[in-house]
């Protein structure tokens, strides 16, 4: 019959090894994470980096202006400029930009979720919410108070 110092050493080996291999894991699962962030941050650095090139050297070329025009769902929110027009956002963030320059009272993400044709349970409402947080972290709109959210004179829905 085994002792009882020698079946909890053996369970602290055992425990201590599990929470080595767990170690392991988040360790390379953290440095997944790292490379997702450097590499999404890089993206918007080099989406917004070909208008501020042409803009220093005062170059005019024949091509669109600025490599997100016409974005797709799902593509990344520059950071506003002076110059920077809504229809480089996404449709889903024209659409809020629109909603919210609107009649120029700020609006709440329930308000906005229900404008949008979305159902206002708390599901809806939060991905409304961080498209909204998005838009006015990057310079679009800006949060006046906690939760209430308004157009920037001059960075409206566009004509």
């Amino acid at each position: 019959m085994p002792s009882v110092m020698g079946l909890l050493e053996e369970r602290e080996r055992t425990a201590r090894q599990r929470v080595e291999i767990l170690e392991a894991e988040l360790r390379e699962a953290q440095a997944v994470w790292q490379r997702l962030v450097i590499a999404r941050e890089t993206v918007g650095q080099i989406l917004a980096e070909p208008r501020e090139r042409e803009e220093a050297s005062g170059a005019e070329t024949d091509e669109c202006p600025g490599p997100v025009v016409g974005a797709a769902p799902g593509s990344v929110v520059p950071v506003w400029r002076e110059g920077l027009d809504p229809a480089v956002l996404a449709p889903d963030y024209r659409r809020i930009m629109f909603i919210v320059a609107g009649d120029g009272a700020p609006v709440d993400c329930r308000q906005l979720a229900a404008a949008l044709g979305l159902e206002p349970v708390p599901a809806k409402v939060e991905g409304v919410r961080s498209k909204v947080k998005r838009l006015a972290a990057r310079g679009w709109l800006t949060e006046n108070s906690p939760g209430l959210f308004s157009a920037v004179a001059g960075r409206g829905a566009g004509s």
